[in-house]
């Protein structure tokens, strides 16, 4: 049973960086208050009152430790992740990627702090920091849709505007409704198992294909927002638009991939990635889309394969926000301007759901060494970590723009530096960040 006490930390958003903050935090048995709007109030691009939930791709990404985003996610194994250990439970087949089962990672995330004794849960909106009164340490983790009122609050506090750009989601159809004589299923060059269903297109379907999206009528934007597009997560017809081929030589690419109706390869693919447990649901890779929803019916239907495809959710497009973190945060997530109040998540700066995440945990963890009078050094930049927590604290120039995690943000020593040496590389991150940890644990840093 829980008891009622005064937190030693606000958090304000039970997405992935919040929960995972909370359970960093509780953890090393401290007593948090979550804040969080849902389910009485949605976001424009949530559908559930589940905490963490995934509401764009259900991809953590690729899991080999030669792809940058697998090496965070073992490092975040290894400092006890809540995230991690929803998504290796709930994670479905996916090739050479970590792919889950989004309805029951968020359940699993939502019962375990819910179940949690040092986690008490307050819904309802927060409209400014004002509102949670003088409740010890503060830390928002309200994601790129944060609600209008709190946005406004924080760029009055920063003083500082708020940059954006548009972000997308990608359709899920029903497993049965895709024509399995035509769709196949295989992954590029036999990599994993055959986990993707994959419709193929000869050179004059994928070009009328391509045409279509161009000539589709697509939701427009407010007179006064310039569209800025986040490059890893464009809409499929912003693609089109760039060029005939664009698609092709992109996610239609169809390399690595053999008919077996014909024998030889596709002009193009369209793939699908099963997004549930039961794999009723197929969600179409790289299709973030901005057309209305009739047109993306009427095209996604000249997709051989998906002619009578049933969608259980359409593409659709929203604003993404993110303030200019090098600016106004220091290396412990604190607002500069603003001693105690800390951020974390996508709103400061990084792009997807593990580094989103791993933001939440390295502020619990900073949080937690505060509340014992000391500040936490943050990870060698030679992890995938704290390469993450130096640029969104440490990048220069004007152009601060959202970054997922790659091996060039990593400081990496000249004789690992050759593409060929990524593991080692990673294997080195790996006994860096265990042994901080270590050190960390040391000096007092959990329960």
């Amino acid at each position: 049973m829980k008891i009622s006490v005064e937190p030693e930390v606000t958090i304000v958003g039970a997405g992935l960086a919040g929960t995972e903050a909370a359970w960093q935090l509780a953890q090393r048995g401290h007593q948090v208050r979550l804040h969080e709007m849902r389910p009485e109030k949605k976001s424009e691009a949530h559908h559930t009152g589940d905490f963490a939930e995934l509401v764009c791709s259900n991809s953590l990404r690729g899991a080999d430790l030669k792809n940058a985003v697998g090496l965070l996610k073992e490092e975040m194994r290894v400092l006890d992740s809540l995230i991690m250990r929803a998504a290796d439970r709930h994670s479905v087949p996916g090739g050479g990627a970590l792919v889950v089962d989004r309805e029951g990672f968020a359940k699993f995330v939502t019962q375990e702090i819910q179940n949690h004794p040092r986690i008490e849960i307050c819904h309802g909106e927060i409209s400014g920091i004002a509102s949670l009164g003088s409740q010890g340490l503060v830390l928002l983790a309200t994601g790129p849709l944060t609600s209008p009122a709190l946005a406004e609050n924080i760029r009055q506090l920063t003083g500082s505007e708020y940059l954006y750009f548009y972000d997308s989601i990608a359709p899920i159809v029903e497993a049965d409704s895709i024509n399995l004589d035509i769709a196949f299923r295989a992954s590029r060059y036999d990599k994993g198992e055959a986990d993707y269903l994959n419709c193929p297109m000869n050179r004059e379907e994928y070009e009328a294909f391509v045409a279509a999206l161009v000539a589709a009528e697509k939701v427009a934007t407010k007179e006064f927002e310039k569209p800025k597009f986040f490059e890893g997560c464009l809409p499929v017809e912003v693609m089109a638009e760039r060029g005939r081929d664009t698609l092709a030589f992109g996610p239609m690419k169809p390399v690595g991939l053999i008919d077996p109706r014909t024998g030889l390869r596709p002009h193009a693919v369209v793939q699908l990635r099963q997004d549930n447990l039961h794999a009723t649901l197929y969600n179409m890779v790289g299709f973030q889309t901005r057309m209305k929803y009739p047109e993306q019916k009427r095209v996604f239907g000249m997709i051989p394969g998906l002619e009578k495809a049933e969608f259980v959710r359409l593409g659709s497009m929203h604003r993404n926000t993110f303030i200019h973190s090098p600016v106004l945060l220091s290396d412990q997530l604190e607002l500069k301007s603003r001693p105690g109040l800390f951020l974390a998540g996508q709103m400061i700066g990084v792009e997807g759901y593990v580094e989103s995440a791993s933001m939440g945990l390295y502020a619990g963890m900073v949080l937690a060494d505060r509340l014992k009078g000391r500040e936490l050094k943050p990870p060698p930049p030679s992890t995938a970590l704290g390469a993450l927590v130096r640029h969104v604290t440490g990048a220069t120039g004007a152009d601060f723009q959202p970054m997922n995690i790659n091996f060039g943000l990593l400081e990496i020593p000249k004789h690992l530096s050759r593409k060929e040496r990524r593991l080692e590389l990673a294997e080195q991150a790996l006994a860096q960040i265990a042994a901080w940890n270590l050190g960390n644990l040391a000096m007092g840093g959990a329960a």
